[in-house]
């Protein structure tokens, strides 16, 4: 690994750990007890302990820090720092037994961001990046794509729940995209989409309603990557207006032309 801060050391033997129970639950899916949390959004045991690891390895590490978690691990310490938590960021997958899903952990000081790893078990491929240190695949410096014409680039995305209001708009923008760019994808993963995105696997990522622990480390990853991250008419991203567009930032103004097109 590249000789970066201890908050990156930090974080991949955190997630290294916190990946064994992942690893271990996988391959015994059928033995898992899952409840369900709302509307198309399913919470196993799994997630739970996983937290519970992450947070504990994190609070002996940096005693102090805020915590911004999924599953409820939620710790206010008026501290600079704040840990952003996803500890099974694609949990439907890995309920179903389809091998893509990630551990999501990125880190703010005083609201911005400025570390995060996303972090695939399976394939064990880490992808982590602090500012201006740039973003890195395992040992391997990584860079958005070279790719400027959407006809020839990969548009990943995520489905709503079907009951939200928003799901007809997406209908109209996942038909307007596939229309455009020569492949749509729904992987099931926010935080490995936008680090595919900084892998130069895929050439956007765009999704509304999405909780910041979902795409957090992804954002700066992708930053560091070289590529660009707005709202859907290309004006900087906050979280509040949850509206999320990564590019490689060489199609990034084609990309809002094509979903500002949409009426509202």
């Amino acid at each position: 690994m590249p000789l970066l801060s201890s908050e990156i050391n930090v974080l991949e033997k955190v997630c290294n750990k916190a990946s064994k129970i992942i690893i271990r639950d996988f391959g015994e899916i059928e033995k898992l007890q899952v409840s369900k949390k709302g509307p198309g959004d399913f919470v196993t045991k799994t997630d739970k302990k996983v937290e519970q690891i992450i947070i504990e390895e994190l609070e002996k590490a940096r005693p102090g820090f805020n915590i911004l978690a999924e599953e409820g691990g939620t710790a206010e310490n008026k501290s600079e720092y704040t840990w952003i938590i996803d500890p099974i960021d694609g949990t439907s997958n890995f309920i179903h037994g389809i091998p893509h899903f990630s551990i999501s952990i990125g880190l703010e000081k005083k609201g911005e961001l400025i570390a995060g790893m996303v972090f695939d078990p399976i394939k064990n491929e880490m992808f982590y990046a602090e500012k201006g240190r740039g973003a890195y695949l395992n040992n391997s410096r990584i860079r958005v794509s070279s790719r400027n014409k959407i006809e020839d680039s990969i548009a990943l995305t995520g489905c709503p729940i079907i009951d939200e209001d928003n799901f007809k708009i997406f209908i109209q923008e996942h038909e307007i995209m596939l229309r455009n760019f020569n492949k749509v994808r729904n992987l099931g993963s926010a935080a490995l989409d936008l680090a595919y995105v900084a892998a130069g696997r895929a050439e956007v990522f765009w999704h509304k309603k999405l909780n910041y622990w979902d795409i957090a480390a992804g954002i700066i990853i992708v930053k560091e990557a070289g590529g660009t991250i707005t709202d859907y008419k290309g004006k900087e991203f906050k979280n509040i207006n949850n509206e999320l567009l990564a590019t490689n930032s060489r199609i990034d103004q084609e990309t809002t032309k094509i979903l500002s097109s949409i009426a509202w």
